[in-house]
């Protein structure tokens, strides 16, 4: 009997799965590749998503700046109040007639009321503005003839953004009756607005919301020379109370020590340190 060779049967590999929940593909199943769109000529490209930005302004510092003449009057009223809430002027104002008059013309777009109803913030330690108090340079801003000072006689009062936005939010929302006749109780509305240059000038740009703020300061932070943010300012509506401040900065110990005694007649606390590249012309740096 003529027995016939067998057929070689070739060995095939297991298929390697790239996952072990991946199935075996299977003559009905066969291994998937991603279909790359056709695109019909004249058709418009699709819409790509918006990137959202990952930065968080949260953490952003802000400033404001006075005179040391002006922080036990500011300490025994709790809080810093917008120049149209003053009943008293500050010992040192360094603003001229004309600035104050400018910013109680001008008004915040998109919320109407008036620029001087805003507690005043820079968003850098070296803003412009400041910059010419420490420079000892003529501003048209500034009143510096009136009262002489030099960049050591003031102090900055910090906070960040998130604190002054969670702290309007909790100082506005939890007032009760018995808060009513508590003069600190009015404080709304609690939103802030940022701006892109000097708030009482002609082509500043607002973001008045907190979607628009947050925008606002979102192209500030991501400017790459970073000029623009030495201009802006965020405004605080009405008042902001002194626990918000968590900083007050200042440029050498003897001002510390002096702060320091200033803030045992009152209530608040917020730490005090010495930080003189805030004090000096950016040119000393040079």
């Amino acid at each position: 009997m003529v027995t016939e060779p067998l057929t070689p049967v070739k060995k095939t590999r297991a298929p390697k799965l790239s996952s072990l929940r991946d199935p075996l593909p299977t003559a009905s199943m066969p291994a998937a590749r991603a279909a790359r769109p056709v695109r019909v000529a004249g058709a418009p490209r699709p819409v790509r998503a918006e990137k959202v930005s990952t930065d968080n302004v949260d953490e952003q510092r802000v400033y404001h700046l006075t005179h040391i003449s002006n922080l036990a009057a500011i300490l025994k009223d709790g809080r810093l109040l917008a120049n149209a809430a003053l009943t008293t002027r500050p010992v040192v104002d360094i603003s001229a007639p004309a600035t104050r008059e400018l910013r109680r013309a001008a008004l915040v777009v998109g919320d109407g009321r008036s620029v001087a109803e805003y507690v005043p913030f820079f968003l850098s330690p070296n803003a412009t503005v400041w910059e010419s108090v420490r420079a000892e340079t003529a501003d048209p801003l500034l009143a510096l003839d009136a009262h002489g000072s030099e960049a050591f006689d003031f102090v900055l009062l910090v906070s960040t953004v998130k604190k002054i936005n969670d702290g309007l939010a909790a100082f506005t929302g939890t007032a009760t009756d018995a808060d009513a006749t508590d003069e600190r109780a009015p404080l709304v509305p609690s939103v802030v607005a940022v701006t892109n240059g000097d708030a009482a000038g002609a082509l500043t740009r607002f973001g008045a919301t907190p979607a628009t703020a947050e925008r606002m300061l979102q192209t500030l932070r991501a400017e790459a020379d970073g000029a623009m943010i030495l201009e802006a300012e965020l405004l605080v509506p009405d008042a902001v109370p002194m626990e918000l401040i968590t900083l007050i900065g200042v440029c050498n110990d003897n001002v510390r020590e002096t702060v320091r005694g200033i803030l045992k007649a009152s209530a608040f606390k917020p730490k005090v340190a010495v930080y003189p590249p805030w004090f000096h012309t950016s040119a000393d740096a040079q």
